[in-house]
């Protein structure tokens, strides 16, 4: 007859830790929730990036965000847009699929970093303010830092199969870089 503490009899699992470990969270719940970041900070991104490139969902294009550029003080307002357009693009689609996350993620921030430098003036909320530029950066980096998840492009990926936290630092500084420099050029 077992005792009322076998492992057998136990109302516990627990694994060392202390913790019912049956009210724990599984990796799978994990992975489902950086899917659904990376699917709502990615296809934002994305259909962002088309309204600059393509004019797509009711955008510019490249001629009126070229303009809007160089009304803000950018120079080339055109290549500027361009580069936007495609970060945006880019960076959101590498989201999406998991692709690259720790770039992908970057690439989000750093365009995003000119976004809040140029509306930073309206305060935080809505429509002036820059609390929407504010998540998707936040949510971009989180990315970035964290890693795609399980149901990724990059799992297929040997260099990046094992996201670590220092890719994900190295490609968030060299985003930010970037868009520091954009920034010095800016008049």
């Amino acid at each position: 007859m077992s005792s009322p503490l076998s492992p057998l009899r136990s109302p516990l699992r627990d694994y060392g830790s202390g913790v019912d470990d049956r009210h724990a969270a599984t990796p799978h719940a994990y992975d489902i929730g950086l899917l659904v970041l990376r699917l709502a900070v990615g296809l934002t991104m994305a259909a962002h990036g088309a309204q600059k490139l393509f004019g797509w969902f009711g955008g510019p294009g490249l001629d009126g965000t070229g303009q809007f550029f160089a009304g803000s003080g950018y120079p080339a307002g055109k290549a500027m847009a361009v580069v936007a357009g495609l970060s945006e693009t880019l960076g959101g689609l590498g989201l999406v699929l998991g692709l690259l996350t720790p770039l992908a993620g970057a690439a989000v921030v750093g365009t995003m970093v000119n976004a809040l430098a140029v509306k930073w003036g309206g305060g935080f909320f809505a429509p002036e303010g820059v609390e929407y530029e504010l998540l998707l950066t936040a949510g971009a980096g989180a990315l970035a830092l964290t890693g795609p998840g399980r149901y990724a492009v990059d799992r297929l990926l040997p260099v990046l199969r094992n996201h670590r936290l220092a890719y994900g630092v190295a490609a968030l500084v060299f985003g930010v870089i970037v868009a520091f420099v954009m920034l010095l050029v800016r008049d």
